[in-house]
């Protein structure tokens, strides 16, 4: 899997005095739907980081279900203008998982895409700009579905094949605003589709716990999530 080289900007938080504010945004991924035990990686990470002594990193999940890429762009500055915690500071780093609610296809297997292709390239340059503006940012790309238990809620027909289009697409945006991406997506299909399978829940869609703790894994040992942790 190929790496982004750090941007000056994410290597200097590191070197910050003081723990760092976190947020991240996007859907269920971000919140962490499927995992009643530990309550999804994003969760998983904030608990390993507050264990640490007390001064560990604060991070917020702002994780919405069901929300796509506009809703994202839409909520992006007050949800950042609202978490400094203290007087005259502001959040030091965002990170995104969003695209894979843009991705289905709509009331049948051939239907429309839920956000039409050429639309979220547009919205997801736009909400790369508008958060690059704000603070430095990463993005966790989107788990692969089951596609044998679709439709999802009887209308919603996520497949590999938009998955992959919608996730290059990201992946491709973020090479070009220099922003870190991690593709779970390549990651977790090279490992097997039963493999897969083990780590989601019923639906096909979400994680299981045992899939969080898997995405908690490789989200610590990316880069730009392993040089906050030291």
């Amino acid at each position: 899997m190929q790496t982004l080289s750090l941007p000056s900007s994410l290597s200097k938080l590191q070197h910050l005095c003081h723990p760092l504010r976190i947020l991240a945004l996007g859907d269920s991924l971000i919140y962490g739907f499927g995992d009643p035990i530990g309550g999804g990686w994003v969760e998983r990470l904030r608990r390993q980081w507050m264990s640490v002594d007390g001064s560990g990193h604060a991070l917020y999940n702002l994780g919405i279900r069901g929300n796509g890429i506009a809703q994202v762009s839409g909520r992006l500055e007050q949800e950042f203008r609202h978490r400094g915690e203290l007087r005259n500071r502001l959040p030091d780093l965002m990170i995104f998982s969003v695209g894979v609610n843009d991705s289905p296809r709509v009331g049948r297997h051939d239907g429309r895409n839920y956000t039409e292709f050429n639309a979220f390239q547009e919205q997801l340059a736009d909400l790369l700009d508008k958060a690059q503006q704000l603070c430095p940012v990463v993005f966790v790309g989107m788990t692969p579905v089951d596609e044998s238990k679709m439709p999802f809620l009887d209308c919603m027909y996520y497949n590999h094949a938009d998955q992959y289009r919608y996730k290059e697409a990201t992946r491709i945006a973020c090479n070009v605003w220099q922003v870190p991406y991690l593709d779970i997506f390549d990651l977790w299909m090279e490992r097997g589709e039963e493999w897969v399978r083990s780590r989601l829940c019923r639906d096909g869609l979400h994680p299981n716990s045992q899939g969080y703790e898997a995405l908690l894994q490789d989200v610590l040992a990316w880069d730009a999530i392993a040089q906050l942790t030291h």
